[in-house]
C-alpha cells in the first residue's frame, strides 16, 4: 500500500456545520465548512433542523473540496468521517454518506472520533505552526465538551478531567442569552469582554473535586446576579454590559486555568495543547501564553480554521490511521456517545 502519496477526503458533521476537506498526507488541501445560520432563529441548535440541513449541504460541499484541492475522486486513498460523538440525526447524514462513496469508489473507510480530532488538530503541517510533542496535556473545550487529557502519542489517550454538567461554551452562550445577546453569544462576551473591567463583577467559581469541571453553578449565579441587579435597576445590564461580559469571561478562563494548573502539578507535563471551538477565545489565549511565563508551560494552539468544528482535523486523525491500516467496514454505525 502506497503511504507516500496518501489523499484522504475527510467528512464531518457531529453538529450543526458540515465540512468536507482533503489532506495530501499530513498537509490540509482544501477545509470547507458550512455553516447552519437557521439555528441563530432558535437560540440554539435545533437537531431535527441540523439533520436536513446537512442532507442538503453534504454533497455541494464535498464536491467544492475536491474541486479546491484540485484533484479527482479516483485519486483518493480513503474516506475518513466522524463517528461520533455528537447528534445522531447529523452524524447519521455524514456517515450514511462516507459508506456510500467508499463503497462507490472501492476506498478504505476510516472511523474518526470527534475529540481525538480536535487534539490531533494539532499535528496539521502548517508552516509556523509548532507541534507539541508527547506527552502532552490537551484541553478541548467547546459547546459539548470540556475535558483535560494525557495525550500518550497519537492513539493512546487519557481522559483526566471532564464536565460533570454543562460545557464551557455552553456557559458562555447561556450568560449571553442571560443578558440578551443573539446566539451563539460565546464570541460576543469575548469582544465586549475586551472593553471592560474584569473584576467589576465578582462570580463563584464552582467547587467540584480534583480536575472536574461544573458550569451549571456558575451559570445559574449569573442569572441571579442579572435578576437582582435588574430588579433594582431596569438598564443595568445596558449600563455596565462591557463590565458584565469581562467579568464573566475573566471567571471562566480562571476555572479552566485553575484546573489546568493542577493537571500540570500531578502529571509533571508543561506541555498544554489546546483545541476545540472555544479555544478561539482571545482571553483563553492570552492566559495560555501569560502560562508560559507564570508556570514554565509550553503552549500550542492550532490555527483558528481547526479549532471549530472542521473536516480537516478529521482529515489527519485519517492519515495516521491510513498509515496504521486501521479501516473500519459498511457495518460501522454513528455513535452519539463515543468515549475517547
Amino acid at each position: 500500500m502506497n503511504t507516500q502519496d496518501v489523499y484522504i477526503l475527510a467528512i464531518e458533521s457531529s453538529c450543526d456545520d458540515t465540512s468536507a476537506a482533503v489532506l495530501h498526507n499530513d498537509k490540509v488541501l482544501s477545509n470547507v465548512v458550512a455553516n447552519q445560520k437557521i439555528h441563530e432563529e432558535y437560540g440554539g441548535v435545533v437537531p431535527e433542523l441540523a439533520s436536513r440541513a446537512h442532507q442538503q449541504n453534504i454533497v455541494p460541499v464535498v464536491h467544492q473540496a475536491l474541486s479546491k484541492a484540485n484533484i479527482d475522486k479516483k485519486q483518493l486513498a480513503a474516506i475518513a468521517f466522524t463517528r461520533g460523538p455528537g447528534l445522531m440525526g447529523s452524524l447519521l447524514v455524514g456517515t450514511s454518506f462516507a459508506k456510500s462513496l467508499a463503497l462507490g469508489l472501492n476506498i478504505p473507510l476510516i472511523e474518526v472520533n470527534h475529540m481525538q480530532a480536535h487534539i490531533l488538530a494539532h499535528f496539521i503541517d502548517e508552516p509556523d505552526t509548532p507541534k507539541p510533542s508527547f506527552p502532552f496535556l490537551a484541553m478541548t473545550i467547546s459547546g459539548g465538551h470540556t475535558q483535560i487529557v494525557k495525550v500518550y502519542n497519537h492513539f493512546e489517550m487519557e481522559v483526566i478531567g471532564e464536565t460533570i454538567d454543562d460545557a464551557v461554551g455552553e456557559a458562555f452562550d447561556k450568560s449571553a442569552k442571560i443578558l440578551g445577546l443573539p446566539y451563539p453569544g460565546g464570541p460576543l462576551i469575548d469582544k465586549y469582554a475586551q472593553l471592560g473591567n474584569p473584576k467589576a463583577f465578582p462570580f463563584p467559581k464552582p467547587k467540584v473535586g480534583e480536575l472536574n469541571f461544573s458550569f451549571s453553578g456558575f451559570k445559574t449565579a449569573v442569572l441571579y446576579f442579572i435578576q437582582k441587579e435588574v430588579k433594582e435597576n431596569p438598564n443595568f445590564i445596558e449600563e455596565n454590559l462591557y463590565d458584565i461580559c469581562a467579568s464573566i469571561q475573566y471567571t471562566i478562563i480562571g476555572i479552566l486555568i485553575d484546573k489546568l494548573k493542577k493537571a500540570s502539578k500531578q502529571t509533571g507535563i508543561k506541555q498544554i495543547a489546546i483545541g476545540g471551538g472555544v479555544s478561539a477565545n482571545s482571553g483563553i489565549r492570552k492566559a495560555l501564553k501569560e502560562g508560559e511565563q507564570r508556570f514554565g508551560w509550553k503552549t500550542f494552539v492550532p490555527k483558528f480554521e481547526y479549532t471549530t468544528d472542521n473536516a480537516g482535523m478529521i482529515g489527519i486523525v485519517g492519515y495516521y490511521k491510513f498509515l496504521n491500516q486501521d479501516f473500519t467496514d459498511q457495518t460501522i454505525t454513528a455513535k452519539a456517545r463515543f468515549a475517547l
